[in-house]
């Protein structure tokens, strides 16, 4: 690429600007959304001579099931961890005892003020508790639209529909919404390596934890599973996470299934590292403490969805510079 147009040039604050919004808007998990619709929707996209509208039904499908089995799980989650915490928080507080370490909390009721405590400190009043009600519900309203737009798209990308019309074809608009289109295009090049990377991992990791689950016989197996899972597509924090909740659950069976977790843990982590190091980092190619900086960064501005895009950012930047050429002057 030599010199870059006008339009290239309006494209790239345009793509800047729309980022920007997104974060002062918070806007990150629609437009995550959107992104994981799209990209579905390309995926189920099969058959090519059936149209466009069968991938769109199949999406339909695909998002109610897992709109089921994500309730399903949250359901199950807020029903058991509360009894794991009951039942852990003894043999935490006895391993405290022996080495000395004082704690907040000596019982799952005082944990639970402890936990009231944070909260009430963040909402002062009941107008708090209804502006995060409706929050939870715009967020949801975003959600919806989100998939509505990325349905959209599918069915017809283009964004001048007009562009036959003008006098001239090769005007400022029509040069500005091809040098937008570019601009997305490669924004979701970006999205499909990181996020598609993301979800193999998460997928290998569940299968390992699933059939260790199943033949230590784990409790709860459904929240253990469908956490590794969520939380594994979150880089780097989604597995302490995760990790937490499966050595929580064990340590409440005994002492030894859960040394024989923790045990478990180490291996599918170097098997994670490996995984990251084949699959992400040969796709994307970047330092692993520059992924690292830019997952705190993303979480200082944006919190989980910017920890969610900081990747993605950061390769479709690596991604649009290394296609403008720098002209050295001798």
């Amino acid at each position: 690429m030599g010199k870059v147009s006008k339009p290239a040039w309006f494209s790239y604050g345009f793509m800047a600007v729309v980022l920007v919004l997104v974060g002062l808007l918070h806007l990150g998990m629609p437009f995550i959304a959107a992104l994981f619709a799209f990209l579905a929707l390309t995926k189920l996209n099969f058959i090519k001579h059936r149209g466009r509208w069968l991938p769109v039904l199949l999406f339909i499908v695909l998002v109610a099931a897992l709109a089921y089995g994500l309730g399903y799980v949250i359901n199950q989650a807020v029903r058991v961890l509360p009894e794991v915490a009951d039942q852990a928080i003894p043999s935490v507080i006895q391993w405290a005892k022996q080495h000395q370490i004082e704690l907040p909390f000596t019982d799952y009721d005082s944990l639970k003020d402890v936990a009231l405590d944070t909260v009430k400190s963040q909402l002062h009043n009941l107008s708090s508790v209804a502006k995060a009600a409706r929050g939870a519900t715009t967020q949801f309203v975003l959600l919806l639209v989100a998939i509505v737009v990325a349905i959209s798209l599918f069915l017809n990308p283009r964004i001048e529909l007009d562009g036959e019309k003008y006098s001239f074809p090769n005007n400022l608009y029509s040069l500005t919404c091809a040098a937008v289109t570019d601009r997305f295009r490669t924004f979701y090049q970006s999205f499909a390596i990181v996020m598609g990377a993301q979800v193999i991992i998460s997928a290998v990791n569940t299968v390992f934890t699933a059939i260790f689950v199943v033949s230590v016989r784990l409790p709860y197996a459904v929240v253990v599973i469908g956490t590794t899972f969520l939380c594994g597509l979150l880089p780097i924090v989604g597995n302490l996470i995760s990790n937490c909740v499966v050595f929580g659950i064990a340590i409440t069976v005994s002492p030894k299934l859960a040394i024989a977790a923790l045990v478990f843990l180490v291996v599918i982590h170097k098997l994670e590292y490996f995984l990251n190091s084949k699959i992400v980092g040969d796709r994307i190619r970047n330092p692993f403490w520059l992924t690292l900086l830019a997952l705190i960064l993303g979480e200082r501005l944006m919190g989980i969805p910017g920890m969610i895009l900081a990747p993605i950012v950061l390769n479709y930047v690596k991604l649009e510079a290394s296609r403008i050429s720098i002209w050295q002057e001798t």
